[in-house]
């Protein structure tokens, strides 16, 4: 029987239901479908944002890292209805409260003139009436001496000047044996090695090595000064000069460094960019870079020591430790943890800088953002590392002062850290990550009252190398970039162990430090000799009269 043209209909028109239904659905997956979209977007935006801001504080906004975080009235920011809807400003607001007070910095007095020229060499020089004139104008009487009295004081600069020394050997013959057909000979000779590389005194090589790696003065620069001076060196002859006298003279106390190094229980390291032009096999714009292996605070002599390499492979760090057992302060480059037999502690400034990164544009006291509680924390440990290291007289009180003072802070951090959700992408988001990453490391310090609270010094002491850097851009070759790591050592190393550098780098081109030297040997030539030290003060204290 045919159907009827009503059920037809019916049919139709539930057909057509089903169709509007299903429309219904896929347009409500596209609505819900671009609703996410906007969403991803307008996150991405704000990350962005979020980058460009801290992009432009980190290129035209001030590099110190201080915060101000007690300011008068502050902490009544947060009122009592405001605390009871934001509980996490109630407990800032308690930890803020927990802040020692920062004592107002006494502004320092000026230095008197007196204090400025204290160790230079004083010459006084006496304004005097001529002879002729010595007679009272009133009744011609001889003038007669009474006293003197002080007028004023300057400082003078006297300029380096150049001269040639040409050395001649007198020689001696005896005149009976060469009758005999047996002659005797005899040279004279000084006693002093005259084995440098190039036409250059041990002073001159120095001189150029200071200037480069302690003035930040490149050899372009340094070319025009010698032409100031009356004689034209240009900046390939002085890179020769440094190449070939640092690998011969310096690399051998290099080495020694390094083995005393490898001795100690706590090391420091970091790593920063380096531009090779003609690395074999490489583009002249890829990036090399400069390691920085030093000593930790242990309270042994200061070591530091630098190494080029190709890349920033932890095979690196691997190769130079080598043979190294005990902690090591380092960023949370994770190259590191390929080094065996270390155990890794975490440095709280970094931790510190993510957090300071993460907060908000004009948001740095206002105490409801996380990274700005993060920031409390963080602040806290430092003041009590300050305090605790201050009053400690010993590594095993400054331990118990730590594990007591310092370990419920921590605690604190950590449970905070564990309640914080942010949005994925967001520079907190990369603060927490960093953190939560490295988790594991940020109570090694608290083994050991020599371990170091954060990796500062060791990015002090890679410092000058980046200073020197914006002036000379760049290494032209390999061997100039080891000779670089080589000479930096050398000068940081005197500058750590209160020596003057110059002097000190002439005093290691002069004694010609070789490998078939002992270590006792080398010792006898390290400037936290007392023999070496004394050496360098009577040079410094000569070159002034």
């Amino acid at each position: 029987m045919a159907d009827s043209s009503k059920d037809i209909q019916l049919r139709e028109l539930k057909d057509m239901i089903t169709d509007l239904k299903n429309l219904i659905k896929t347009l409500q997956a596209t609505v819900d479908a671009g609703n996410k979209r906007e969403e991803a977007l307008t996150q991405e935006r704000d990350n962005l944002k979020e980058e460009v801001e801290l992009l432009r504080k980190k290129l035209f906004g001030t590099s110190s890292e201080k915060r101000s975080t007690d300011l008068p009235g502050q902490l009544n920011l947060f009122n009592e209805a405001e605390m009871e809807q934001d509980p996490t400003a109630a407990e800032a607001e308690e930890l803020a409260a927990l802040l020692p007070e920062k004592e107002g910095k006494k502004r320092k007095s000026r230095t008197t003139n007196a204090e400025r020229f204290k160790g230079l060499p004083v010459k006084k020089e006496y304004l005097d009436i001529p002879e002729e004139e010595r007679f009272c104008p009133v009744c011609n009487a001889p003038l007669e001496k009474i006293g003197e009295e002080f007028v004023c004081r300057e400082l003078v600069f006297i300029p380096a000047k150049l001269k040639v020394i040409e050395y001649y050997s007198i020689s001696y013959e005896c005149p009976e044996c060469s009758k005999r057909d047996l002659p005797v000979i005899k040279k004279g000779k000084d006693g002093k090695p005259h084995m440098l590389y190039g036409m250059a005194s041990a002073g001159t090589v120095a001189w150029v090595m200071y200037q480069k790696f302690c003035n930040s003065l490149p050899y372009c620069r340094q070319e025009k000064d010698w032409k100031q001076y009356g004689t034209s060196i240009t900046r390939a002859t002085m890179a020769n000069w440094v190449i070939l006298n640092s690998d011969a003279f310096f690399r051998p106390m290099y080495e020694y460094f390094h083995r005393k190094l490898l001795e100690r229980e706590f090391a420091m390291a970091d790593e920063t960019p380096l531009q090779v032009l003609h690395e074999l096999g490489r583009r002249a714009q890829t990036k090399s870079y400069m390691w920085l292996f030093r000593s930790g605070e242990d309270g042994g002599v200061p070591i530091i020591l630098y190494k080029y390499s190709e890349t920033r492979a932890g095979d690196n760090a691997v190769e130079f430790l080598q043979g190294f057992k005990g902690y090591l302060m380092c960023d949370g480059y994770s190259g590191y943890n390929r080094v065996p037999a270390v155990k890794r502690t975490a440095c709280w400034a970094h931790i510190r800088r993510y957090l300071v990164d993460a907060v908000p544009k004009g948001k740095n006291l206002d105490y409801s953002q996380p990274a700005v509680q993060g920031i409390l924390y963080v602040d806290r440990l430092f003041r009590l590392e300050e305090t605790i290291k201050a009053k400690s007289t010993t590594f095993d009180s400054l331990k118990k002062a730590r594990l007591e003072k310092e370990v419920p802070v921590i605690e604190g951090f950590l449970s905070w850290l564990d309640l914080q959700k942010p949005i994925r992408g967001s520079r907190m988001d990369k603060a927490v990550t960093y953190i939560q990453n490295r988790r594991t490391y940020l109570m090694t310090y608290l083994e050991d009252g020599r371990c170091s609270f954060s990796n500062n010094l060791s990015e002090n002491a890679i410092r000058p190398f980046t200073v020197g850097r914006k002036n000379w851009l760049f290494c032209d070759t390999p061997n100039g970039a080891q000779a670089s790591a080589i000479v930096y050592t050398m000068v940081e190393i005197a500058k750590v162990n209160g020596v003057n550098v110059y002097h000190y780098l002439t005093y290691l081109l002069e004694k010609q430090p070789n490998d078939s030297m002992s270590d006792e040997e080398l010792e006898q030539l390290a400037p936290w000799n007392e023999d070496v030290k004394a050496e360098l003060k009577r040079r410094v204290e000569s070159s002034d009269e």
